[in-house]
């Protein structure tokens, strides 16, 4: 009645580590980060730390806070611990991932301690990876996390933490928790689990280089944005030139007027709307929330495609 589930050696899949699995890894980082929880965006694979290496460097959307990635095959082992830490200091890392066929019990432990240990801003996962076939199906991968923040256990020291944050912060920190927490349960828009003390959270868009935010402005307003980025400023304004083509009919598609914003002083380009809010304005918070929800889902079903399209 049932197929036998067998698991599938990684290098019957991915014959070289480097050559093969690293960059696979690295295109699909978004399906790592919604393992673990996070908004990932590629930066650079291979990135230089001194005479060494790193894997993956990649950017935690929300909070734009390097995140390091080493991965091997078979068993962790001592020698790529040692890396892990090197590349953390080097990156000033706020997220830390080894990713591997298995961990050792003793490299868990020590893992689980560096989460228990360092302050709640440095984090610490490993993930196993792992490809089955039920009798002779495709292959298919599974990411399985073994070791993540022990949250309960670093609230301990978070009234020493939020002492560090003004009142204005962690009324930035409530709004966005709120949000992304409708996102991920209501509408799978995001792998995101925690908000920060800032006044914008940035949402991957699938394309390094893009991603959709939500803000609040100065001058009481606040905003929804596809923001544009690649690293180049000629690049981000022949990419936003693309999209204006069209401009008549994404706007009739959107229902609305968008602001097509050429960033004065920084290389960046948005597409976005407005309203009039502040954090302060307790009783339009709700109005808000739901209103920054409504206009990224939008943007996601307005923009995916023609960017897909332009990046061809």
């Amino acid at each position: 009645m049932f197929g036998q589930i067998k698991k599938v050696p990684l290098r019957d899949i991915w014959p070289h580590e480097a050559l093969d699995f690293t960059p696979w890894l690295a295109r699909n980082i978004n399906v790592l980060g919604d393992t673990i929880g996070l908004e990932l965006e590629l930066i650079q694979e291979e990135a230089s730390v001194g005479d060494f290496s790193l894997d993956i460097l990649a950017k935690d959307l929300g909070s734009a806070e390097h995140v390091i990635i080493e991965n091997q095959f078979s068993q962790t082992d001592h020698d790529h611990l040692g890396k892990l830490l090197t590349y953390a200091a080097g990156f000033e890392a706020s997220s830390v991932i080894w990713v591997a066929e298995s961990i050792r019990e003793e490299h868990r432990q020590a893992l689980e301690w560096l989460n228990n240990r360092t302050d709640t801003e440095t984090q610490f996962f490993a993930v196993v990876v792992e490809v089955i076939r039920i009798d002779d199906s495709k292959p298919a991968f599974n990411l399985k996390p073994v070791v993540f923040p022990n949250e309960w256990y670093k609230s301990k020291s978070k009234s020493k933490v939020s002492q560090q944050v003004s009142a204005k912060g962690e009324r930035y920190r409530s709004y966005f928790q709120n949000l992304i927490d409708k996102l991920r349960e209501n509408h799978r828009f995001t792998s995101a689990r925690a908000g920060q003390p800032q006044n914008w959270y940035a949402f991957a868009s699938g394309i390094t280089g893009i991603n959709y935010g939500a803000n609040f402005c100065q001058g009481d307003k606040v905003r929804t944005e596809l923001y544009i980025d690649f690293g180049d400023a000629e690049e981000n304004e022949a990419c936003l030139s693309y999209l204006l083509e069209s401009r008549q009919q994404i706007e009739e598609e959107y229902g609305d007027a968008l602001s097509w914003e050429p960033i004065d002083g920084k290389r960046a380009a948005r597409i976005a709307v407005y309203r009039p809010g502040s954090i302060f304005m307790e009783n339009e918070l709700p109005s808000i929330n739901e209103w920054h929800i409504n206009n990224l889902l939008k943007f996601k079903k307005v923009f995916s495609n023609r960017l897909l399209r332009y990046l061809r």
